[in-house]
């Protein structure tokens, strides 16, 4: 197939066209466009439906989930200030923050219940959308974007449940890395993993934990996992997610309302 009809045929594909509304040509209607189409320039909508704000058709755990991630992000950065992701220090910085630093136990209580309503909440959240159909055109891509973020809050909860350092964290990062093992291609015990000549010392586990077992220096990957890159990645996913949103024409109503 020709590059020029290649191209044209995947800029007619109703994926192509969730993603780009619009072409670029330097028209006054595309340079109008390309303003609302940027994310910090439109972000908020000019108007909102009326079924948008109905509780009982929203749950409102989008909005929730968002409230939640914020509490996160903030108790997150206080904890930061108290701990210290080595072995020698981990639990004892926990178990200090616990009994000795002012208001210190409410701080990681909060951290710790959020992280766990936000796994729920974002379940909720997903099961709202796919039972109202808010998954189907032109809200398909913004579908992909709440998956990601499912799994990237999943990631989250999971990372932090090592933190603490302790016995209930150690065994549940060991059970849950293992399973790492049969992850196919990936993992030395997964489908078609050895013929590719995965071990227990170069596969997907072992980048996990920075060894084979867990130790020091899986602590310090999850730390840096939990605190860096998966917020980072999350809080741009839901930049695109909120924007993506305002551009597919708001919240999904109800049958026969956009």
């Amino acid at each position: 197939m020709p590059i020029a009809d290649l191209k044209k045929t995947v800029t007619k594909s109703p994926i192509w066209k969730s993603v780009f509304r619009h072409d670029y040509k330097d028209t006054p209607r595309n340079r109008y466009l390309q303003v609302l189409s940027n994310v910090w320039l439109h972000l908020h909508p000019t108007k909102v439906s009326r079924h948008a704000v109905e509780l009982r058709y929203t749950w409102g755990m989008g909005g929730i989930s968002f409230f939640i991630f914020l509490v996160l992000t903030v108790t997150g950065v206080v904890l930061m200030f108290y701990y210290r992701p080595t072995d020698q220090y981990a639990y004892y910085d926990m178990k200090y923050l616990m009994n000795d630093v002012p208001f210190g136990a409410f701080i990681r209580n909060m951290h710790r219940w959020s992280a766990h309503a936000m796994v729920i909440t974002v379940w909720l959240h997903m099961l709202r959308v796919f039972m109202t159909g808010s998954y189907k055109p032109p809200r398909e891509f913004n579908w992909v974007i709440g998956v990601i973020l499912l799994v990237l809050t999943l990631l989250l909860s999971f990372t932090g449940y090592m933190l603490p350092w302790d016995q209930l964290a150690m065994w549940a990062v060991t059970v849950g890395t293992n399973m790492a093992r049969a992850t196919p291609l990936l993992g030395h015990e997964g489908p078609l993993g050895p013929q590719i000549g995965m071990r227990p010392d170069n596969d997907i586990r072992f980048l996990l934990l920075g060894g084979t077992q867990v130790g020091p220096p899986a602590l310090l990957r999850f730390y840096v996992l939990h605190c860096v890159f998966l917020p980072v990645a999350a809080g741009l996913l839901m930049i695109v997610h909120f924007w993506r949103i305002r551009k597919d024409g708001g919240i999904s109503g109800p049958t026969g309302k956009l």
